[in-house]
């Protein structure tokens, strides 16, 4: 999961600029993503999950492991944000602001994303490697990261919120 875990906290490091949805509003008057979501945040968080995923590739077999592909990579990394900019647009609708805690859809965007492009690509990937135990350490293991990874954010003056 570590590819899909990068890219949230990469996002807020190389974002600004412009955002994705350029301005534009939805046809409830609300803004479709925000200023939040950005072209430079987008790019620059999936290819820091694809980098470290790479870096993961690469060293499993001396750790003598075989679990990581290309496309398992590009999908967790992509996957993560996408997840994240499915949320927002839905913080969006439901009229919550930028920055505003959503318990529960915060911490897991990133893995139903993630695991949306698997399942979409990688179907079998997916069934061979996600075991009930994986998936109870990753359903545990998720907020704590995403927590720790905001707080951390929020000292380097790179997030608004904690959270």
């Amino acid at each position: 999961m570590i590819p899909a875990y990068v890219p949230n906290s990469a996002a807020a490091v190389f974002g600004g600029g412009r955002p994705i949805d350029g301005g534009r509003n939805w046809r409830d008057g609300r803004r479709m993503l925000g200023d939040g979501k950005t072209w430079r945040g987008l790019f620059g968080g999936v290819l820091s999950g694809i980098c470290i995923g790479m870096l993961q590739v690469v060293a499993e077999p001396y750790l003598g492991i075989s679990v990581l592909t290309p496309t398992v990579v590009v999908c967790l990394a992509a996957g993560a944000l996408l997840g994240d900019m499915v949320k927002s647009f839905a913080k969006r609708r439901l009229n919550k602001t930028r920055g505003e805690e959503w318990l529960i859809a915060d911490q897991y965007d990133l893995v139903f994303g993630a695991f949306a492009l698997l399942l979409l690509f990688n179907y079998a990937w997916v069934i061979a490697t996600i075991t009930p135990v994986i998936l109870i350490w990753i359903l545990i293991l998720t907020p704590l990261l995403h927590r720790g990874a905001n707080i951390i954010g929020y000292l380097i003056g790179v997030k608004d919120v904690p959270w």
